[in-house]
């Protein structure tokens, strides 16, 4: 069972696709979150949820205060369950669904930057294909906004585009998540 950690929506359920999705525990985005809070980063946030599975992440930053959550998810079943999550907690003015590639939808330009990104990818997700999203998402940060990435402690660090870098790596168990910010370079 996959319960909302904290917020207005603290403590409820949430649906999960039955196949295909890994979502993140909620020991782990408990840490991540307190992590995010502590950066200022969530609340008033316009964020990103790339590969959201069940919505999990978005929606938790949507319940500690986030103005704006874009949920991007390709699998049909799975956008479905991201869809009933969002309606049945009553937040369909916050937290919007988008059917479609997470690879595709990071090379769009958004109506504005986001603060927050989070890249929640299939494990077996190429390195080169985080890269592109990676570029895509890097080039739509706002000045003060932040990039997380989980993955499996056994992969590599993503190989980060010219206008993100590294600035933190936490490990919770088989999970790390990397934590980017633009570059001095990519802010001028």
């Amino acid at each position: 069972m996959t319960r909302i950690v904290a917020g207005s929506v603290g403590g409820r359920v949430l649906q999960v696709p039955r196949v295909g999705t890994r979502p993140t525990s909620e020991r782990v985005r408990e840490a991540l979150f307190s992590r995010l809070e502590h950066l200022d980063v969530v609340d008033g946030a316009r964020v990103l949820d790339l590969y959201a599975g069940s919505g999990a992440l978005g929606i938790e930053a949507a319940s500690r205060g986030a103005a704006h959550v874009t949920l991007v998810e390709a699998a049909r079943d799975a956008a479905e369950v991201c869809r009933r999550n969002v309606t049945t907690l009553g937040l369909a003015g916050t937290v919007q669904v988008v059917a479609e590639k997470a690879e595709r939808f990071a090379l769009r330009a958004p109506s504005a930057p986001w603060d927050l990104v989070l890249i929640d990818p299939p494990y077996d997700l190429a390195e080169a294909d985080l890269g592109g999203v990676l570029a895509g998402v890097g080039s739509a940060l706002s000045g003060h906004g932040v990039v997380v990435v989980e993955r499996a402690s056994r992969t590599p660090e993503p190989t980060w585009p010219p206008t993100l870098v590294r600035f933190d790596r936490r490990a919770y168990g088989d999970t790390v998540m990397w934590f980017a910010e633009l570059t001095d370079s990519a802010q001028a």
